[in-house]
């Protein structure tokens, strides 16, 4: 295997650049050589605080540096399938934050790009998938732990402020951000609900804004039906305007049994051997990662590390990453679906970008 080091550079150094920045620091072989930033002096902080030798405000002038082989990117969500595309087309791999990109057409843009330069890795960040009691209740389904699948549903609550919006031009702003609390906020636990029941058809949606007036003129709330390839159904829950600083849920049902998460853990096991179910919750809860210490906010969870040290892994092995550019892609698919669904009135059928991820 070779393993030269590794140069990294990250584009973005505000919100969750440093978690980057502190993750590729535990992964051996790699060194972080570029800060970039439109604001220089956010970009000279994370230089400063992670030993990064060069910043740069212009991310065209980082890209030409011969001092580097991949980058992650974690600014607004509009700039990202334009910084992914000049990446690639740029000899370099490719870490891009959610949402890989807000609109359809950046999506396509990435993953043509992705395709012409297959020697590269891209991959999209979901770094919940990497959490072990996630991969443990996927693996269960797949397997048919729980019968045929029946039903599963999410739910997000969180509280997004108005001050929270003014701070940041691009947020609740269709044209740059996207949307709101599904395409923020929701979007993680909308891509476990959709990687752990094996994909989504199709989807039909609604949603509002309920508690910030003129901040935003996008989504605060938001409601979905969803049909899954395997034939079950599912509901899509999420507000930003709860009381609740963070409350996440996901709900599996199926014929022969269920599992409940809440806030990243394992709640409840139902099966019909009562026996059964308590030693399945237990060895469940072997795998929770949510007393892990990482770098971030609490709900970012335990994965930004892992994914981090599966990219570089990916770039070294020659292989494709865990978390591909085109399953992160149908993910944001289902967000961009639910907004469809609700200007047109009618259900919307996903594309099937991808087969059904390992």
């Amino acid at each position: 295997m070779n393993m030269h080091p590794l140069r990294v550079g990250i584009i973005g150094c505000g919100v969750i650049g440093p978690t980057h920045a502190a993750s590729y620091r535990q992964v051996p072989g790699v060194q972080l050589t570029w800060a970039c930033d439109r604001i220089e002096a956010r970009a000279a902080k994370l230089a400063a605080d992670h030993g990064i030798p060069h910043v740069a405000a212009d991310a065209r002038r980082m890209l030409r540096a011969p001092d580097l082989d991949a980058v992650s990117i974690c600014t607004d969500h509009a700039s990202h399938a334009m910084l992914a595309v000049a990446a690639l087309k740029a000899g370099k791999h490719v870490l891009c934050e959610k949402a890989l990109s807000h609109r359809t057409s950046g999506l396509d843009a990435i993953l043509r790009a992705a395709d012409a330069h297959r020697e590269l890795v891209c991959s999209g960040v979901f770094q919940h998938r990497f959490e072990s009691v996630n991969r443990r209740v996927r693996d269960l389904i797949a397997a048919g732990g729980l019968g045929r699948m029946l039903t599963a549903s999410v739910r997000l609550r969180c509280l997004r402020t108005n001050e929270y919006y003014r701070a940041d031009p691009w947020r609740g702003i269709w044209a740059e951000e996207g949307g709101s609390v599904l395409i923020n906020q929701a979007i993680h636990y909308l891509d476990l609900l959709r990687w752990m029941m094996g994909g989504v058809r199709a989807v039909s949606g609604l949603h509002a804004n309920l508690t910030h007036g003129e901040t935003i003129e996008t989504e605060d709330t938001a409601v979905a039906a969803v049909e899954f390839n395997n034939g079950a159904l599912g509901t899509i829950e999420a507000t930003c305007s709860s009381h609740n600083t963070w409350e996440s849920a996901l709900f599996f049902q199926g014929s022969a049994g269920a599992v409940e998460l809440f806030n990243d853990a394992v709640m409840r096991v139902d099966l019909p051997d009562r026996a059964a179910g308590e030693r399945l919750l237990d060895d469940l809860r072997a795998g929770d990662s949510t007393a892990i210490e990482t770098p971030g906010k609490v709900y970012y969870g335990a994965g930004h590390p892992a994914q981090i040290a599966d990219f570089v892994e990916a770039i070294r092995e020659r292989r494709a990453p865990f978390v591909t550019a085109a399953s992160a892609a149908e993910t944001v698919d289902l967000v961009l679906g639910v907004y469809r669904s609700f200007r047109s009135g009618r259900r919307v059928t996903l594309p099937q970008r991808t087969e059904p991820a390992a």
